[in-house]
């Protein structure tokens, strides 16, 4: 069976991932099939738009393939640079893709399926999305273009969603910029007919986040996580403060200086080309593989970070995150 889908019907471009027993996790020869398809249909004038769903009933995609980034991690390998590479190539095609390019965010979302949806022209989401970048649970920090859709959030909603990893619903989507349709479930095969997104669209409804906003600024406004979290005590707002607690300091600190790099930086291209430096430095650390050791390998759900607290992250080690890694990339040092 093939991990994702390709093919055209009638004038319509169908992607599919194709792996529900594993929430259709991206591997390295995924994303080379889909990006070499974008490229073909980009210049046949026989393929008018695109259409981008998941298998199975849970999700469109949980994120990319960690078990192999796991395994580079711990063994100093090198495939996870280039899978990285030809991930955020194809993330950056997707938003500059010249058709319309429809993303059916059903179900889960999260990290690389972020990345494979966020970026298109037409992003639907469903009464069932659960849409999140987890990233810091697991010594990562936000990649494939989070960072940028993340910064350009309104207020601090989208610092809030990278350091908690909270897990957004429909309307939050919309709200956040990550989405733009909400379409209810039972009526997106209409949406892989070719039928037009807005033709099914319903309303947004009221954003939880939205509503939150006031004590999310307050309190994420400023550039160290551990002014976060005193403003958080401040608030009340324990329960928050005790979900950061739990990720990876190293992590949480590199994705706020992400976070605040990437809003100043002027596009998606040279913010992918950043978090290809945060993410390489990752995976030569050592929080990477605990966190994924602990989430899926033995999943005790006890990772041992190193180093254990935010005082113990120093500025130095934060910097280190954004230099030049052992294989340089560049978006354009090897696209197609």
């Amino acid at each position: 069976m093939e991990d994702v889908l390709i093919r055209v019907e009638g004038r319509l471009g169908r992607i599919t991932l194709n792996r529900p027993k594993a929430l259709n996790a991206l591997d390295h020869a995924m994303v080379r099939a889909i990006d070499a398809a974008l490229v073909e249909w980009a210049d046949d004038d026989g393929v008018r738009a695109v259409v981008v769903d998941g298998a199975g009933e849970r999700g469109l995609c949980a994120g990319g393939d960690i078990r192999p980034i796991h395994d580079d991690a711990r063994g100093g390998g090198t495939g996870t640079l280039a899978f990285w590479a030809d991930e955020y190539r194809m993330n950056a095609r997707i938003a500059r893709f010249p058709k319309p390019y429809t993303a059916l965010m059903d179900g889960v979302v999260m990290g690389g399926g972020v990345g494979v949806s966020a970026h298109g022209s037409v992003r639907v989401v469903t009464e069932r999305t659960k849409l999140a970048m987890p990233e810091v649970g697991i010594g990562l920090v936000p990649d494939v273009g989070g960072t940028y859709l993340l910064s350009r959030a309104p207020g601090e909603l989208g610092t809030y969603a990278a350091l908690t990893g909270a897990v957004l619903d429909a309307a939050d989507a919309v709200h956040c910029g990550l989405a733009d349709l909400v379409v209810p479930a039972e009526r997106l095969d209409a949406l892989r007919r070719g039928e037009p997104a807005a033709e099914h669209a319903v309303p947004a409804g009221t954003s939880r986040l939205a509503a939150q906003r006031s004590w999310i600024d307050a309190c994420f406004s400023v550039d160290t996580v551990e002014e976060v979290l005193r403003r958080l005590a401040e608030h009340g707002e324990d329960a928050t403060a005790k979900e950061i607690r739990a990720k990876s300091p190293t992590s949480l600190k590199v994705t706020l200086a992400a976070l605040r790099r990437a809003k100043a930086l002027p596009d998606l291209e040279s913010v992918l080309e950043q978090e290809y430096r945060v993410s390489a430095a990752c995976l030569r650390g050592h929080d990477l593989a605990e966190g994924i050791r602990a989430q899926i390998i033995d999943k005790d759900r006890n990772p041992q970070w190193r180093p254990a607290t935010l005082s113990a992250v120093d500025e130095e080690l934060v910097a280190a995150h954004f230099a030049e890694p052992e294989i340089p990339f560049t978006l354009n040092g090897g696209g197609r």
